[in-house]
């Protein structure tokens, strides 16, 4: 079984609702034990400033799944929820981004990880370090010691 962590984002609909049936079809996987979330989250939009803000979560998993399969649930659980890819960085239903995959780095057309933004998002690196203290990169650098540089800071803790 492979340790996983997994963005989730949101700011049309009912984000909280989304998040928690996204982690509903995780938990209800067969290859996905151990399904954990953190607490919720609200940010302002990263993007376009036009639009809601943000609320967003990270889950942390085991699966046996290998990474391009899991990305392709993730991708159905956010088709679930009324996902269309619109503008980069725009409003959405449900985001839901493999952030980890173990001690792997990938890099494909369709995936990288550990995710581009990773180290500079609060939004995603607070609520992982919530409930994975001990996360590192794959190069065994402790994911802790980003979080003195993040510059976002008016992420809210809404649970």
């Amino acid at each position: 079984m492979t340790k996983v962590a997994i963005a989730l984002g949101g700011n049309l609909g009912d984000p909280i609702a989304q998040f928690q049936q996204a982690l509903q079809g995780l938990s209800e996987h067969p290859q996905i034990d151990s399904v954990q979330c953190s607490s919720w989250y609200r940010s302002s939009p990263m993007g376009p400033a036009d639009q809601p803000d943000y609320i967003n979560a990270v889950a942390t998993a085991e699966t046996s799944l290998d990474a391009h399969t899991l990305l392709d649930l993730l991708q159905h659980l956010e088709h679930q929820a009324g996902r269309i890819r619109g503008r980069r960085w725009g409003e959405r239903t449900l985001d839901l981004d493999l952030i980890l995959f173990g001690h792997d780095t990938i890099s494909t057309e369709r995936l990288s990880v550990p995710h581009p933004g990773l180290l500079e998002r609060d939004f995603v690196l607070l609520p992982l370090l919530e409930i994975w203290p001990t996360a590192r990169l794959p190069d065994g650098e402790q994911l802790s010691a980003y979080q003195s540089k993040l510059t976002h800071h008016d992420l809210v803790r809404i649970n």
